[in-house]
């Protein structure tokens, strides 16, 4: 196992590579000019040049990036341009509630999303197998920003349960689990549908398993037969497509950020790309491929550990 996690990590390198150098180049095309909005509208073009010259600006390309690189092996992301403040440091204090906002939508829709599925295989055909997959279609089918807008509206506005801007504090308290609840319920409420069908369709395939019919013969509970031998065999593609999906997640997490005026990474994202601050803008990419990549990686560890194939691989 430590020899594939090795690989994987060497993998990662290249890629993060390349992200670096896309994000770098986006950052290049976007027309607004770095120097002129340090310096303001009404500096005189002395004043933006110096500055220009002070960041770099009037190098090339090929040196800009290099230096960039370099800075970045120093732990060195940079200072934003508007508010002179380092860019770790403003990460460090988003980074935090985004977590929360990540933990607090996995853990309430990852479990519904199996359960539904799960539910839905065993009743194959029936009724409720029809209700859950037409609420699958429906949900996979709703997009984060109308889901999140319905809620602010009708749960925020009109019956005002629960506080729908900002963060009232750590998940520890009353005041944060009420916060992040509708962020939360947005943010998992598309995930759900997604995870509900590649169950649904995981576990119909191992239901139908001779291992699950010998587990039946036997005279095993039916519970015991569907959670220990048909679930957890039918769990691999199912852990891959939730894996794909936390990555998928994180930039549904930008627009619910946006939306509730979270204070995370995404949001910070989206004001930095707004206001043509690069370095804070390239310091949020940074930190969301970086999060897209751990995802990636800890699914590969989990497929090492749901199959036993891959140990001797």
């Amino acid at each position: 196992m430590l020899r594939h996690i090795v690989q994987r990590l060497l993998m990662t390198a290249p890629v993060m590579l390349g992200v670096l150098l896309v994000g770098f180049l986006l950052m290049q095309v976007v027309p607004n000019d770095p120097a002129i909005v340090r310096a303001g509208p009404s500096a005189t073009p002395d004043v933006v040049e110096a500055i220009r010259r002070d960041l770099g600006l009037d190098q090339p390309l090929w040196v800009q990036f290099g230096v960039y690189l370099w800075r970045l092996l120093q732990g060195d992301l940079g200072v934003s341009i508007i508010n002179n403040v380092a860019v770790t440091q403003e990460l460090g204090a988003t980074i935090g509630p985004t977590l929360e906002l990540m933990f607090a939508s996995l853990f309430w829709s990852i479990p519904i999303g199996i359960l539904l599925g799960t539910v839905a295989a065993y009743y194959r055909g029936s009724v409720l197998d029809r209700v859950v997959t037409a609420l699958s279609v429906a949900g996979g089918s709703v997009p984060v920003f109308f889901l999140g807008l319905m809620l602010i509206w009708f749960v925020g506005f009109q019956w005002q349960l629960l506080p729908f801007t900002g963060r009232g504090g750590p998940l520890w308290t009353l005041e944060g689990w009420q916060a992040i609840a509708m962020p939360a319920f947005t943010l998992g409420g598309v995930f759900i549908a997604p995870v509900a069908r590649m169950t649904r369709t995981a576990v119909l395939e191992v239901l139908g398993a001779e291992h699950v019919r010998t587990a039946r013969a036997k005279g095993l509970a039916e519970s015991t037969v569907v959670m220990r031998h048909a679930l957890r065999n039918a769990m691999i593609p199912v852990v891959t497509l939730i894996g794909l999906q936390i990555g998928f997640l994180l930039g549904g997490a930008v627009v619910t950020e946006t939306v509730f005026s979270w204070p995370g990474v995404g949001r910070l994202a989206v004001g930095a790309i707004l206001s043509s601050d690069f370095p804070m803008a390239q310091g949020t990419i940074i930190v969301l491929s970086l999060g897209f990549i751990l995802v990636n990686l800890v699914v590969d560890v989990l497929y090492v550990a749901l199959d036993p194939r891959m140990r001797a691989a």
